[in-house]
């Protein structure tokens, strides 16, 4: 009880944050920025309460659950720093996996992993990634939101030695500048200029390395307008959603590679996810 009074409070505080910042968003620059403060105490009135710790700890219980037809857990998975070990491996990745011959981003080598160990379908692991309103987190998104939660605090350093790892951020890069879709829209649009915004919401300029540490170090979030924990693969769909361009798939090669790029260009930031966002 007094955890759901402590609750209450908070989102009542956060109500009356965001009013004022709705009202200060037609105001001068000096007002905008006064937005800015007012949305970041918004995230720090629910810090210490993140429902995405939940996720994490459902992650948890699924990543040494014995599951598929090989009845394993996922505890042999190696993600970049061998059988077991998640400790940074977020942070390091976007990288190449030479049991795979391929460059895989965290989720992608999730599901590789449900398949080799534990002899499942590929077809039905990836069916549904992202939870609906209201249902409870899927089972990607609390094993994604655990993995990542083990990177907390390492330093960002996507891998850029092999020619796979190249050949991806490359490929990322001209997919960021690429305009189509029937508002002649890239990622570029939103994210390639100083100072833009789209209603409340600040568009950082992910060409720089500042902002990019900042974006790359918060994903996964925990979407409060959405009541769910979000993936980074969930973030790349979303933006080509916005943009008019046809459905990204769930651990394309394109997700990835816009992965990379944005992760070479984060380096040096420090991972924070699973983070809080509005």
């Amino acid at each position: 009880m007094r955890q759901t009074a402590k609750t209450v409070a908070k989102l009542a505080a956060v109500a009356f944050v965001g009013a004022g910042a709705m009202a200060s968003f037609t105001m001068s620059a000096h007002a905008q920025k006064t937005t800015e403060q007012g949305i970041q105490e918004y995230r720090d009135m629910l810090a210490d309460g993140n429902p995405a710790e939940l996720v994490e700890l459902r992650g948890e219980d699924l990543w040494s659950k014995p599951q598929g037809p090989k009845n394993a857990s996922l505890e042999q998975c190696d993600m970049g720093a061998g059988p077991g070990k998640l400790e940074g491996v977020a942070a390091a990745m976007p990288r190449f996996f030479g049991d795979a011959g391929k460059v895989m981003d965290v989720e992608t080598r999730l599901v590789h992993c449900m398949v080799t160990l534990q002899g499942r379908d590929v077809a039905e692991v990836i069916k549904k990634p992202y939870s609906s309103a209201g249902e409870k987190p899927t089972e990607m998104e609390s094993l994604v939101a655990y993995v990542y939660a083990q990177s907390r605090g390492a330093k960002i350093k996507v891998p850029q030695g092999h020619p796979e790892e190249k050949a991806s951020r490359a490929r990322g890069e001209k997919i960021f500048f690429y305009r189509a879709g029937p508002y002649d829209f890239s990622c570029a649009s939103c994210h390639a200029t100083d100072d833009q915004r789209i209603r409340l919401q600040g568009l950082p300029n992910l060409t720089k390395p500042e902002p990019a540490q900042a974006a790359f170090a918060a994903w996964p979030a925990y979407r409060v307008s959405q009541g769910a924990v979000r993936s980074m693969q969930w973030r790349m769909y979303d933006c080509f959603r916005q943009q008019r361009f046809p459905e990204l798939k769930y651990g394309s090669q394109a997700s990835i590679d816009l992965i990379t790029f944005l992760g070479v260009k984060a380096e040096g930031g420090t991972m924070q996810a699973t983070s809080l966002k509005r």
